[in-house]
């Protein structure tokens, strides 16, 4: 009986512990479900935290759901609605081509090869002036002064002479042939058209002969008025084509290493600095200035819109030391006293701050050397207004007191 009773006492006391020990489990198991319910904050006061869906009491938005694991971790949590307002868009980190940057000052100039100077090509009076003021365009073939020379006017009787000599001896004469042939090409060497000549008759002589544009483009200078004389060869006027303009930058003796003939630069112009242009380098002065350790080049820029006038100021971008290695793009990079941080996304519309260390850098991209590996999703656009929310919530930059991993 003693025996029986001593099984039966132990039996109950298993029994308890058994249930003991299926309570604290339960309770564990519910702690663990309630660390996991759904709470509701503001995005942008994180401070307020809510059991169930409403408004924020401080400003008024919804609340968005989130686990009390996330509302107390060193992270933010945005809504879709911030998302799209603050333009906040995401890269992965990966491998790319990271290079050094070096920035050179450079200018639009004319380009030489296309100006035409027009001189007068001979001696008279100055009639009429077509076009009186400079930066105006014009065509080839269209009008540009009207010239009165007695020079001229002896050619023509010449031509006309010439030509009535061919037409009526010409067939038993060959030598009349070239008379007249002579005649007619010395006129087209002082400027007049073939259509001019061809309207040359013994009643229709042009003491006052308009002569026309050789080219199309824009008068840059004017050197002749109304009623005067000029001789022949005086400069009258300066027409630049601007379908392609040069590009000149000063490069120092350690710069010219990086440029070559043929090579494409890229250019930032002055009031066109969101619209990136590329110049083909045509030419590397084999000399520097005088007194000076700055050699030229020059790039060939296509300007055949007409976007783009001479004298306006340019930045040349010189790329170099190019390697590959994990980088992200220079916007996504925060830089502040305490070191530099990046925002890593952990979750939907979840960004944490991770510090950083950057190598190369250019003007698009920054090598990063620790803090992040192939893969990881970063924050670009928007970063700075992630960090302007981060010290909202807690108060502080939220890299005080981080450091690198080593």
């Amino acid at each position: 009986m003693k025996a029986f009773l001593y099984i039966a006492l132990i039996t109950l006391l298993i029994s308890a512990c058994s249930k003991n020990e299926a309570t604290d489990n339960h309770e564990h198991d519910h702690a663990a479900a309630k660390s996991t319910v759904a709470k509701y904050t503001c995005p942008m006061h994180p401070q307020v935290i809510k059991d169930a869906p409403g408004t924020c009491p401080i400003c008024g938005m919804d609340l968005v759901p989130v686990t009390s694991a996330q509302a107390s971790s060193n992270s933010i949590m945005l809504s879709n609605s911030q998302i799209r307002l603050a333009n906040i868009t995401t890269q992965k980190a990966g491998i790319r081509p990271v290079g050094e940057t070096s920035i050179v000052n450079a200018r639009l100039v004319a380009n030489e090869e296309k100006t035409e100077i027009i001189s007068s090509r001979a001696a008279g009076r100055i009639e009429r002036l077509f076009i009186k003021e400079t930066g105006r365009s014009v065509k080839q073939g269209e009008p540009l002064y009207e010239l009165y020379s007695e020079n001229l006017l002896t050619l023509q009787r010449e031509y006309l002479l010439a030509k009535e000599q061919f037409e009526t001896l010409g067939k038993q004469e060959p030598r009349y042939e070239s008379f007249f042939k002579a005649s007619e090409r010395k006129l087209l060497l002082y400027g007049l058209t073939q259509q001019q000549i061809d309207q040359l008759n013994s009643n229709s002589l042009q003491p006052r002969v308009t002569f026309v544009a050789p080219a199309s483009g824009i008068v840059t200078e004017i050197q002749a008025t109304e009623g005067q004389y000029i001789a022949e060869g005086s400069m009258l006027y300066r027409i630049e084509n601007i379908d392609k303009l040069w590009v000149e930058a000063e490069l120092y003796p350690d710069e010219t290493a990086y440029i070559n003939t043929g090579d494409k630069l890229n250019l930032r112009i002055s009031g066109f600095e969101t619209e990136p242009a590329e110049a083909t380098v045509t030419f590397l002065s084999p000399e520097y200035k005088g007194n000076t350790q700055v050699t030229i080049v020059r790039a060939i820029l296509d300007n055949t819109q007409h976007r783009y006038t001479p004298g306006l100021q340019a930045q040349v971008i010189l790329h170099h030391s190019s390697r590959q290695s994990l980088a992200i793009p220079a916007d996504a990079v925060i830089r502040t006293e305490k070191g530099t941080h990046v925002y890593i996304q952990k979750g939907r519309n979840t960004f944490e701050p991770r510090m950083v260390k950057t190598g190369l850098e250019d003007f698009s991209m920054v090598e990063i050397t620790e803090g992040l590996q192939a893969g990881d999703t970063v924050a670009v656009t928007g970063a700075y207004l992630l960090y302007s929310e981060m010290i909202l919530k807690n108060g502080t930059d939220p890299m005080a007191g981080h450091q690198h991993a080593h």
